[in-house]
């Protein structure tokens, strides 16, 4: 797991987060409780202005719901909302808001299901807590 800024971070009790994912404080990540963050995921925070003559940086908040589900290789780009009980495909781009009980794939990352508001309900029980 790869942390830029810990102070930024926040994660709610019973997430897993697994190897090789990118956690990204500088703008402010908010991870919720029951998530399941999968390998190599992203999770930004922070770009650059494309616009900018100065190639400022900006920094947003991202905010994943809780019991939402972030598969392999996924990358939530900064200022994302990814909503409670959400689904990211693995190698999906999210860019904006994801619906809660939504469930996302592709680049740009798309609807293409709807996930049962019973999903994840026992997550945290036999799971290690946090790092994995």
């Amino acid at each position: 797991m790869r942390l830029t800024t810990a102070g930024g971070v926040t994660v709610g009790a019973h997430s897993i987060i697994n190897r090789g994912v990118t956690l990204d404080g500088r703008g402010s990540l908010q991870i919720g409780a029951s998530v399941n963050i999968s390998p190599e995921a992203m999770l930004l925070t922070a770009d650059h202005d494309p616009q900018s003559p100065e190639f400022a940086g900006r920094d947003v908040q991202t905010v994943i719901g809780d019991r939402a589900w972030i598969a392999t290789r996924a990358i939530v780009l900064p200022g994302s909302i990814v909503g409670d009980g959400a689904v990211v495909a693995a190698g999906a781009v999210v860019h904006g808001e994801v619906e809660p009980w939504t469930i996302v794939a592709g680049n740009p990352a798309r609807a293409i299901g709807q996930r049962s508001t019973d999903a994840q309900v026992g997550f945290g029980a036999p799971y290690r807590p946090l790092f994995h």
